[in-house]
């Protein structure tokens, strides 16, 4: 019965949230050196983005390679993920960097527990790509920024060319819990779509380029 049991769990697909606990102590590598190319011009863009802003909520803030640069650049960050170990990781890079002008909390995208018209902007930096209902993600995060407020929202753009198309299909096979491949072309329309006005694009070369995009909820 014990072995029955063993071989069931085993079988049992891993989760999304299951994927980024596990995943957690391997992202960083992945992101700099294997998908890092477009990065420091990404953070350029993003802290500068944030710049003077009050209070800026990050959602999916993995490891924190994004919360450390807009809390350069912004008055107050609340970093989160519905990961522990991500929000962990975080929080390590904050102490680190000693910076004191950020929380770090875990939170689901979808029932984020802050007040309406709480923050000033609203930074998502390669998640949307990742959220199984994206008018339901994009509509929370409406609730709680100030109507008008910023979005800030590079992405991941794995349908961009045809050697992004192809790792994507890879990284697919190997449990990546990606849940649409956009272009920077889509990302922008789906943006739209949902109702942000969008007010800067810029596709970042790389692997996987990154479609930067900037606008207002």
């Amino acid at each position: 019965m014990k072995s029955q049991l063993a071989r069931k769990a085993s079988e049992t697909p891993m989760s999304d949230k299951d994927y980024w606990e596990r995943h957690a102590r391997n992202y960083d590598v992945s992101m700099r050196w294997l998908l890092g190319r477009p990065l420091p011009r990404m953070l350029e863009l993003v802290s500068e983005a944030v710049r003077g802003k009050g209070k800026v909520l990050e959602v999916g803030a993995g490891t924190g390679i994004v919360t450390s640069a807009i809390a350069r650049t912004s008055e107050r960050v609340v970093a989160t993920d519905y990961a522990s170990a991500m929000i962990e990781a975080v929080e390590t890079r904050i102490q680190d960097a000693e910076l004191e002008n950020v929380i770090c909390e875990q939170a689901d995208i979808y029932s984020l527990p802050y007040k309406a018209n709480e923050f000033d902007a609203v930074v998502a930096a390669n998640v949307l790509h990742l959220v199984p209902d994206l008018p339901k993600a994009l509509e929370a995060l409406k609730k709680v920024t100030k109507p008008g407020g910023l979005l800030v929202a590079p992405t991941f753009c794995h349908d961009e060319t045809s050697v992004s198309w192809l790792f994507s299909r890879l990284l697919a096979v190997s449990g990546f819990p990606g849940h649409r491949r956009f272009t920077a072309r889509s990302l922008k329309d789906a943006l739209k779509e949902n109702g942000i006005q969008i007010a800067r694009e810029q596709l970042l070369p790389g692997l996987i380029p990154i479609g930067f995009v900037e606008g207002s909820l």
